[in-house]
């Protein structure tokens, strides 16, 4: 057998029982469902937010203080404009009251009133109205100025002034909101899956190292191929749960209304939406190795919990840090910034996954893969060696650090 083909089966079975003893366990149940117990509880959040603003907004009105014939007109203003709105945008509903002497007296009251919350109130005709709104309600004072301009041009020239035709047209070519909205998908998809996955490989040597399970493994296989096959088997249990949610995930999209289906229908990629997809997963894949790679060798050096929980912190700092960089990289393509974040190996994923969507060419993702796997080759070397020379050789079951301040420590000249 050639020396490749046994380090090969060396880390393979590494990885199968890494993956085994992380699957095989009644904690993992936990963590596949945990987004549905997230989901519950955002779920229930949202709902009592929807459900407090939903009764606040029942509540919210516009008052116009106008004589009938100038009500009605108002009121029939209103009703063509309002369908010019959203659902969420759409302005209170619009109330019409008699005029009943004092207009400023009344006004007043409008606005005071405890049944409703007024957030404008409009008096004195349509030529030259008086609008009084709160802080909050310039947005609606401005549509019942508008309401005002348009009832009082329709009673002066007696009607609409054309009636238009609609057509409706597609594009041919990926719109920039699309190709947009695809570049921040990609990224935030990959750094959402990163960071809920990745950080799991941080502790995944410290029992092993309190047990001196790994000193038998380090003996018997080269530590590279320790660090790979572990590095392979969390990436399985990350691929396994990726795949469960994925199918649910597709199953529930068919089960989406029509809007939301046209809103989905409207992302476009630049590369097309096969060629995007398998590059979703190529980048997924070379991120939580890459990120993986650099979380295995940093959190070798710990031998405690409580150092694995003060290691938490920096990691998640860290991804947020390649999310921000992506982030910026997508929403300016072609800029220095994207080329940064291109060419910084932990970066590299979640941008080139935005440029996936912004740019039509695919040759470059060839180069990026290719350069994301050889710091993949890198981290691991580095990451071993470092526990080999740090951990291993110590005697002891202090970090690599703890060895190095250490050493600094006796190098100091001593006083007589």
């Amino acid at each position: 057998m050639s020396k490749f083909r046994r380090r090969l089966r060396q880390t393979l079975t590494i990885a199968r029982r890494d993956f085994l003893a992380t699957v095989f366990t009644p904690v993992f149940l936990l963590f596949l469902f945990a987004p549905v117990i997230m989901g519950s509880f955002g779920a229930i959040g949202g709902m009592g937010a929807a459900s407090v603003a939903a009764g606040s907004a029942d509540k919210e009105r516009l008052v116009v203080i106008a004589s009938d014939r100038d009500g009605i007109a108002i009121l029939q203003a209103d009703t063509k404009l309002r369908a010019l709105f959203g659902e969420e945008a759409r302005p209170p509903v619009v109330f019409v009251e008699q005029p009943t002497g004092d207009m400023l007296a009344q006004t007043r009251a409008a606005l005071d009133s405890k049944g409703a919350d007024v957030a404008a109130v409009m008096a004195g005709g349509l030529t030259l109205p008086h609008i009084l709104h709160t802080p909050r309600g310039k947005r609606d004072a401005r549509y019942l100025a508008t309401l005002a301009e348009q009832a009082a041009r329709a009673q002066r020239v007696g009607g609409d002034l054309s009636e238009p035709i609609l057509i409706q047209a597609g594009r041919t070519t990926p719109s920039l909101g699309g190709r947009n909205a695809s570049a921040f998908l990609a990224v935030f998809g990959i750094f959402f899956l990163t960071l809920f996955l990745s950080g799991q490989v941080v502790g995944t040597m410290a029992e092993e190292r309190n047990n001196k399970v790994i000193e038998v493994l380090a003996a018997a296989v080269p530590l590279e191929s320790v660090f790979l096959g572990k590095l392979l088997g969390m990436f399985g249990v990350a691929v396994l749960f990726v795949g469960f949610w994925g199918t649910i995930v597709s199953q529930i999209g068919a089960l989406l209304p029509a809007g939301a289906a046209g809103g989905i229908a409207n992302l476009a990629p630049a590369v097309g939406f096969g060629p995007f997809a398998l590059l979703f997963v190529a980048y997924f894949t070379t991120a939580y190795l890459l990120l993986g790679s650099v979380f295995l060798g940093v959190g070798a050096q710990a031998s405690t919990m409580r150092e694995i929980q003060m290691l938490s912190l920096p990691i998640t700092i860290l991804q947020v840090a390649m999310f921000g960089l992506a982030s910026a990289a997508a929403s300016n393509p072609g800029s220095g910034i994207a080329l940064l974040a291109e060419v910084f190996p932990l970066s590299s994923p979640f941008a080139m996954a935005g440029r996936a969507a912004n740019s039509p060419a695919l040759w470059p993702h060839v180069a990026a893969l290719a350069w994301q796997f050889l710091w993949v080759a890198i981290f691991i070397t580095v990451g071993a060696r470092l526990f080999r020379r740090g951990v291993l050789q110590s005697g002891s079951a202090r970090g690599a650090w703890t060895k190095l301040f250490s050493r600094s420590r006796t190098d100091l000249p001593q006083s007589h």
